[in-house]
């Protein structure tokens, strides 16, 4: 009988470096191949993209120095579009596309990349913007034709609108954003240091007054209302304090720098800065019709006898010093003035051109020849 066979087992011999080196080609090769009919898809078929002019409502911010490229992807990140390639290649045939500003902008989730570059240089499109102007104040004022110019309070308000094409509007509304501030600690909603005593003296409905600094603010429309006063104070506080002001006996430059803000053109603001102060250290009533206009929300060059009559803390007909609060925003001009004043020696001045310059005087029948003459030029 013969042995049974034992089967021997299989040697397998590892792969040689040369082997390993084909597999690799090959894989690369593959590869390869594989990028390149996605590239040609690409070529032949475009970029990802979506339908349409999509839906909802989503904010984006463009920063400083964003490029087309950067925009595309933080549009791609907020699912706006759905590739870079897609908002690029529509972009670059939208002339406006390169004067888009930094900012905030509403624009829908799942926008084709035509529809994104054409929002994109919509001006209606872009949101959270404001510009404030020297002499605005917090409140709307009315002028004597009837007007109403909107205040700082009302511009704020505006700026955080969305959702206009969608037929549900939604703004921080006026009366909230008032109640914060009245309620807010100074420091939680970004007010300077310097201006911490005022802001807790002042009268609650008069708490910001002068302390948002005129120019350009970019706010995000998606914060709450104390999210959107810090934004706001934090760029007004950079901007005062690059204009000077800092330490002790800022609030009160604030405040007189506001009272000549409100009463002279730029080229007279040293002088009108200079009566104030001289009437000041003479313990004489300053007599402004600004601040008398300023708790009725007036734009008016005169007031009238009944207002100055009217007791309250800004009638400076009837009370001497300074009022309790700014009366206005104040431009780094008007700032300029009150940490400067001209050295000189008047105690009145009054609007003697049409075209609002003063004429200044050391006694009152100086400046009572000065009224009359301004009275036949027709400057009020």
């Amino acid at each position: 009988m013969s042995a049974p066979v034992t089967a021997l087992p299989v040697r397998t011999r590892p792969p040689s470096d040369r082997h390993r080196r084909r597999r690799l080609v090959l894989l690369g090769t593959a590869l390869l191949a594989g990028a390149m009919l996605v590239a040609a898809a690409v070529l032949l078929l475009g970029p990802e993209d979506f339908p349409g002019d999509g839906t909802g409502s989503v904010v984006i911010r463009v920063q400083q120095g964003d490029s087309t490229s950067a925009i595309a992807q933080t549009l791609v990140d907020s699912g706006v579009v759905a590739s870079r390639g897609a908002f690029v290649n529509a972009a670059a045939d939208e002339d406006g596309i390169s004067r888009v500003q930094p900012g905030f902008y509403e624009l829908r989730e799942g926008m084709s990349g035509a529809s994104a570059a054409e929002a994109m240089v919509d001006p209606d499109r872009r949101v959270g913007f404001m510009d404030v102007r020297g002499g605005v104040q917090l409140d709307d004022t009315r002028a004597p034709d009837g007007s109403v110019a909107p205040g700082v309070l009302s511009q704020i308000s505006e700026a955080t609108c969305l959702g206009r094409d969608t037929g549900e509007l939604r703004c921080t509304g006026v009366d909230e954003l008032r109640s914060t501030m009245a309620g807010a600690d100074p420091a939680e909603i970004g007010v300077p240091e310097w201006a911490h005593e005022g802001f807790r003296a002042a009268a609650p409905e008069r708490r910001l007054e002068g302390l948002v600094a005129p120019g350009p603010y970019d706010i995000d429309p998606n914060g709450s209302a104390t999210e959107v006063l810090r934004d706001v104070l934090e760029t007004s506080s950079e901007r005062l304090a690059a204009a000077g002001l800092s330490g002790d006996g800022a609030y009160r430059t604030l405040v007189l720098a506001s009272l000549v803000e409100k009463e002279a053109v730029p080229q007279d603001m040293p002088r009108v800065a200079r009566v104030i102060e001289n009437r000041l250290q003479q313990d004489q009533r300053l007599e402004l019709d600004s601040t008398v206009n300023y708790p009725l929300d007036v734009q008016a060059l005169r007031t009238t006898a009944e207002a100055r009559r009217a007791p309250g803390p800004y009638n400076t007909y009837l009370n001497t010093g300074l009022p309790p609060t700014p009366v206005s925003s104040v431009s780094n001009g008007a700032l300029a003035a009150a940490e400067a004043p001209e050295p000189g020696p008047w105690l009145f001045f009054v609007r003697c051109t049409t075209e609002g310059a003063s004429c200044f005087a050391v006694t009152y029948p100086e400046h009572q020849g000065n009224v009359a003459r301004a009275q036949a030029a027709g400057a009020f």
